[in-house]
């Protein structure tokens, strides 16, 4: 099982988030799908409204997994997300510098999909790379 929970992550991000192709989500995550964040928690609905804000900010980004550990329903995977910050982003207007981000996130995978997820990162580096700090 940990291999195809693996499996399912990679395509998440290599896919989806990382061509910000939505159209993937309805298949790769739950109906009742949670991502918790640093700010706040989003349903899918919200979620689906946030992700494409991330590549339309980072038109070059790119996600990279770094590690993945899977045990039972869960994976654990370290990111990089590197681009250049060219548009609006969390109210922070562009500024055409790169930008850098590492996190880690849990996923939680219920009958093949990925149900939920907890991700952490550094909001106070991400400000201060977006010119805010």
């Amino acid at each position: 099982m940990s291999m195809e929970n693996k499996a399912l992550i990679r395509r998440y991000v290599e896919e989806c988030i990382g061509k910000n192709d939505m159209s993937l989500m309805d298949t790769l995550l739950t109906a009742d799908y949670v991502w918790h964040a640093p700010s706040g928690d989003r349903d899918l609905q919200a979620y689906k409204q946030f992700q494409p804000s991330v590549l339309a900010a980072f038109p070059d980004g790119c996600w990279t997994i770094e590690d993945m550990v899977a045990e039972g329903d869960k994976v654990a995977w370290r990111f990089r997300f590197d681009g250049t910050h060219g548009g609006e982003f969390m109210g922070f207007p562009g500024t055409g510098r790169p930008f850098r981000l590492a996190g880690l996130v849990i996923s939680r995978i219920a009958e093949g999909k990925i149900a939920e997820e907890w991700e952490i990162f550094d909001g106070a580096d991400m400000a201060r790379q977006l010119g805010q700090q």
